[in-house]
């Protein structure tokens, strides 16, 4: 198992929120489609066909747990989590 279904498994268990490093949040989103765009601290991810942006801002070298809820919310919503 890899790095990247390592990481689906962690944030699909919600058992870690507050463990997920934020620039494997990033780089997942990014894997999957998900355009950046950075506003100051702001990262906002943007991808067709699906209406939720989703908005990332470091704590630490953390994502903040809020927003891996958010982020588990869209992979399970629209079943992004294949390979990558």
């Amino acid at each position: 198992m890899g790095k990247y279904e390592k990481l689906i498994l962690k944030i699909l268990s919600g058992q870690s929120d507050t463990n997920i490093p934020f620039d494997d949040l990033c780089n997942l989103l990014q894997g999957n489609g998900f355009v950046m765009r950075i506003r100051g601290s702001h990262h906002v991810f943007r991808k067709d066909g699906i209406e939720e942006k989703i908005n990332l801002q470091r704590e630490g070298s953390k994502a903040k747990p809020y927003q891996v809820r958010q982020v588990r919310h869209v992979v399970l919503k629209y079943q992004l989590g294949g390979k990558q």
